[in-house]
């Protein structure tokens, strides 16, 4: 759809001088958010309460929030792939890759601490890092964690003593969960007793949850602004980035001279 817009401003309105490339730009970036947030609150009908089920009002309105922007963003960043480019494969190609690397190193498939030195800044970089946290931190704070059979540490506690009674001096310090305070043998103990201690070793915190979603809006407006200039430098000024250095280079002497 951008494409053929952009043909066609480009070979009618604009030699006419009709309206200018900035008015057509923003008016296409524009346009599409009132579609992207009713296609965020589809999606979010669709999975949440299925999925997620009935939080508290805060809650259902954040994750809400998180759902629409999280489609604005990728309106936005597919203007930001396509302005300059001269068809829609060369910017699918683009946009594959980002998309990818943005993933890989969003903390989900490998935390932070787990990447190597040099791939760390790919981390704080990855808009999705933001966005993950957010959503996640929001949908499971405080959710209770039950630890499968094979996820539990089970130990015998010492004779004559139940499970609770051998662990009474971690009281308070240990995070995890007994399942079977009452049993003399065959303890089964769980590392976690809430996600948000699961969620911690993935730098994902409940408190961070309202910075996370004013940091998307920072990538959106981003994701804008290159666009444009994108636009400007290739498609209104030079057709290319030499092209548009060496024009800049003719200005300055003539200026000089």
């Amino acid at each position: 759809m951008f494409i053929t817009q952009r043909a066609l401003y480009e070979v009618r309105e604009r030699p006419s001088k009709v309206y200018s490339w900035k008015a057509f730009l923003i008016a296409n970036i524009v346009v599409e958010i009132p579609y992207q947030v009713l296609t965020g609150i589809l999606a979010y009908a669709c999975y949440y309460y299925p999925v997620v089920g009935v939080q508290s009002s805060s809650r259902q309105g954040l994750v809400l929030l998180f759902t629409i922007q999280l489609f604005i963003y990728a309106s936005a960043f597919a203007h930001m792939t396509i302005a300059a480019m001269p068809d829609a494969q060369a910017a699918a190609a683009i946009v594959v890759l980002l998309t990818m690397m943005s993933t890989i190193f969003s903390g989900v498939l490998q935390t932070r601490i787990a990447l190597p030195g040099f791939w760390v800044f790919m981390y704080y970089v990855s808009p999705f890092t933001y966005w993950i946290a957010g959503i996640v931190a929001t949908m499971l704070h405080d959710r209770p964690v039950d630890c499968s059979a094979t996820e539990v540490l089970s130990f015998n506690p010492t004779p004559n003593m139940t499970c609770a009674e051998y662990l009474a001096p971690l009281a308070g310090k240990a995070q995890g969960t007994l399942q079977n305070p009452f049993d003399s043998q065959g303890c089964r103990y769980c590392a976690f007793s809430v996600a948000d201690q699961y969620l911690a070793g993935a730098d994902i915190f409940w408190k961070d949850r309202w910075r996370n979603w004013g940091i998307m809006w920072a990538y959106i407006v981003f994701d804008i602004a290159v666009a444009i200039a994108l636009y400007y430098m290739f498609r209104v000024k030079g057709g290319s980035l030499k092209g548009l250095l060496s024009r800049r280079k003719v200005k300055t002497q003539a200026v000089s001279s």
